[in-house]
Parts: structure tokens; sequence; C-alpha cells
């Protein structure tokens, strides 16, 4: 069985759910290491659900990683092939009920290769229960094995440095089961913003992108990216606003034109749709937005915070409903977000299996298209 996702896999996955599915769900995507070919053949192209299953919120017990590994597994037998996690999620029992789910998976027969399995590093984070003190485990864990340097430490949470990334790799391969992961994100790397200078955080990026690099020589990752909340959606002039131009330079710098910086998630929902309205970017000395920006410089986007913590699944306003059809409010929210141009995926968390279900209702459904957007946009740009 393959250590990563493939395209051959991905694609026999999709194929799955042939007849089941509007023939939109499945969006073809570049594999990484051909990602500057005009010409991209068939074998080189992933198939990726237009939705994936988030794992974020949900008491750190042992009821919600059972009720998450049903979901996961729900979830890839529904026709979501994006599995989407953090180390610090639950305390690092979401990805180990990943890792269960995907042992399963392989006994129903699912393979490795037809999932495309991403997590995130950055935020220090506890094993599995909350310490009587927090403080005094990561001294302990981490600063006094060497692993951290105290000045490394961000807003007291945060780090980026290159050793504590290949622990935090380390613990998140063996919580979930496997020997490389598809994509390996920086954790809301602009926590670090509140309190270095700009030159101080790039110098960092870089020393995490350098080692990103050797870990995808080495076979731990296929590729990297960087998972936001504010950084790609905020205003050039706000204090974490981070340049992708810029990002994306600085890895061609270390890696050259195959670099492996691909992804970026940052939340896409009806409440935030800066990543499609607001031209926060720059490219050739014009300004864009985070869709243009990512579309040209070859950039994977995936959406977060689909339903906002379930904050979009009701009352949204008529015009929504009058614009995308649909049932109910959670289903408009997410047909708008897994429709999104230029988008490749969006996430939304689910931790219980019939929630998998019902959403997967959707696949049967078209993608909206330009016109819907534009009635849409011409009603508020959003609720």
């Amino acid at each position: 069985m393959s250590r990563h996702a493939t395209a051959e896999g991905t694609q026999r996955y999709a194929k799955r759910f042939a007849g089941r599915t509007n023939e939109t769900h499945f969006r073809m995507i570049a594999d990484p290491a051909a990602q500057k070919s005009d010409r991209l053949q068939p074998q080189q192209q992933f198939a990726v659900s237009t939705l994936g299953i988030g794992t974020y919120l949900g008491n750190p017990d042992e009821a919600t990683d059972r009720a998450y590994t049903e979901a996961v597994i729900a979830a890839m037998e529904s026709g979501f092939n994006v599995v989407d996690s953090a180390i610090n999620y639950r305390l690092q029992r979401s990805e180990r009920s990943i890792g269960a789910a995907l042992a399963e998976l392989g006994r129903r027969g699912y393979e490795r290769e037809e999932i495309l399995l991403c997590t995130k590093a950055g935020f220090l984070t506890p094993d599995g229960a909350m310490p009587p003190d927090a403080g005094a485990y990561f001294e302990k864990e981490f600063i006094a094995r060497g692993i951290l340097k105290a000045d490394e430490i961000a807003a007291g949470c945060h780090s980026m440095a290159p050793r504590y990334l290949a622990d935090q790799l380390e613990r998140s391969l063996h919580n979930l089961g496997v020997n490389c992961l598809d994509v390996f994100y920086l954790h809301n790397p602009e926590t670090q913003l509140s309190e270095l200078s700009r030159g101080d955080f790039l110098a960092r990026l870089g020393a995490a992108f350098m080692w990103a690099e050797s870990m995808v020589s080495a076979g731990k990752i296929c590729a990297y990216g960087m998972a936001t909340w504010n950084g790609f959606r905020v205003p050039p002039d706000s204090p974490e606003h981070i340049s992708l131009a810029a990002v994306e330079a600085m890895a061609r710098e270390i890696a050259g034109e195959a670099h492996h910086f691909r992804y970026v998630q940052l939340p896409v929902n009806l409440a935030m749709t800066e990543a499609l309205t607001l031209p926060n970017q720059e490219l050739e000395d014009k300004p864009v937005t985070m869709v243009e920006a990512a579309g040209a410089l070859g950039i994977h986007l995936i959406g977060s915070a689909a339903l906002l913590q379930g904050r979009m699944a009701r009352k949204l306003p008529a015009f929504v409903a009058k614009a995308i059809g649909l049932e109910n409010d959670a289903e408009r929210a997410l047909q708008f977000a897994r429709s999104v141009p230029g988008m490749t995926s969006a996430l939304v968390g689910m931790s219980r299996a019939e929630h998998v279900r019902a959403n997967a209702r959707l696949f049967a459904e078209p993608l909206l298209d330009a016109e819907q957007f534009a009635w849409l946009f011409s009603r508020g740009e959003g609720a």
C-alpha cells in the first residue's frame, strides 16, 4: 500500500462514487511534484472532494474519540477524501481518532493512497489530557530535553523552531499510524507577529520552510503549507497580514521552482468572504484577492470554518435561500463554501457519523455557478 495520496489512488476513490455524486464533486488538482507543468497529464492529477472533514471541536474524552473515529469512517464511505486535523486538536486525541479510523478503513478495502491526509503543528500542546501545571509540563517535555528554547516560543504558546516541528511531526505520524503526510501545515503562524518584527518572523518562517523541504526529501511529508485564521484575510496594513507572493518567493529561493509550499488554509464561509472579495494581496504591483494570487502562484486553497462553528447553519438572510435553494441553512452554507471559485476543498467539522451522512447528500448537487455567485454578492457580499 502506498504511503501517501496518489493521483491513481484518489482517482480510483472518485470512481467509487460514479453515479452517486454530481460530476462537479471531485476537483482535479495538480500533484505538487508537477505543479509548474502547463500540460498536466491525467496521471499527474489528484481527485479531491469539494468538502473535507475537520476534527477540531469536542471534549478530550473516550466518547468523543469514538465518535470522531466513526465520523471519519463514515466520511470516507460517503465521498469525503480530505481529512484534516492538528496535533493540538483535542490534545492529540483527534489525530489518534483518525488513526483508528484509517486502520478500520484499511480493513474495509480503502487504501491510504485514496486519502489526502493533512495535519498542523505550531501550538504547544499536552498529550491526551491537560496537566495540572501546563508550564511545568512544557518545561520538562520540551525545554529540558532540548527540543525548544524559551526564546523560540512566541505569545506564550507557539513555536516554528525546526527541532520542535520535527518532534511534532513524529508525534503526528505516530498518532495517525502513517509514515507520510500529504500536507503538513504551519498552524496559525501569524500568532508570532504579535511580538516579533516582520524581519524576525520571516526569518523563522524561512527556517521552517527549509526544514519542511528536508522532510519532503526524507519522505515524511509530500507538501507543506500555512493554515491561518487572520493572516491571509486581513488588509495589507494589518499587523497580522501575510503576503502570499513573499512567502512563495521565499519557498522558491529555498528550493527552486519545484518547491513544495503548495497549500494555504484560511476561513471561507458566508460571513468571511475575504478570499474572494478583498484585494489584500499584490502581484506585479497590482492588488488582487487571495483566490487570484493563489491561482497565479500555484497554491491550493483549502477553506476552513465552512459553518463557522454552527453559526452559518441557521438564520441566514432570505436572499441566500433564494440564490442557493436546498433544504436548510446548513446545506446552503456548505454549498456556498464548497462552490467558491478557485478553492480546492472546504472543511466542515463533523464529530458524528449522522452529520457526515446528512452533509454528504450535497454531493449529488452541482456546484453553484457564476450567475448564482454574482446574484449572491450583488445582495451584499455574503451574509
